[in-house]
């Protein structure tokens, strides 16, 4: 049987993390049903104090999901999850970006505008890549 996944970064500000990455991908963040939220704090399945409020909507403290415009069928969902602890070492599993027919120089220039950190330039024979991380120091690899 083959299984499916989501992908799950750690970080200490999963909201604004994952608006980032959703801009960077030309994704979208999932919406938060606040509805729901309220009706469990309401019955105590959940306190006030697992929400938080984020551009003026009343969201989960404890993370934040992008998705593929398409849906989940192309490509997997990406959770922003709350840890206590700062990124401290090198990742283990990073995103490679490849950008299609986007120059990927200006996407790289674009990011890092928008708060990514320019760590290094790397090729392989035909292949190059940048390799930037994200304003929480995550590392992604941006190529064609």
């Amino acid at each position: 049987m083959a299984y499916t996944f989501q992908v799950t970064i750690d970080s200490a500000d999963p909201h604004p993390l994952a608006d980032w990455w959703a801009d960077a991908l030309g994704w979208e963040v999932e919406p938060t049903d606040e509805a729901f939220i309220r009706t469990m704090v309401a019955e105590g399945q959940a306190s006030e104090a697992d929400t938080t409020t984020h551009r003026g909507a009343l969201v989960w403290k404890v993370g934040a999901a992008i998705r593929h415009p398409e849906g989940l069928e192309r490509a997997p969902r990406v959770l922003f999850q709350l840890v206590p602890e700062p990124k401290t070492v090198k990742n283990r599993v990073h995103l490679d970006v490849r950008t299609g027919s986007d120059d990927p120089k200006e996407v790289v220039a674009r990011l890092i505008a928008k708060g990514a950190r320019h760590l290094h330039d790397r090729s392989q024979g035909p292949y190059t890549w940048t390799t930037l991380a994200d304003p929480e120091g995550n590392e992604l690899c941006i190529s064609h």
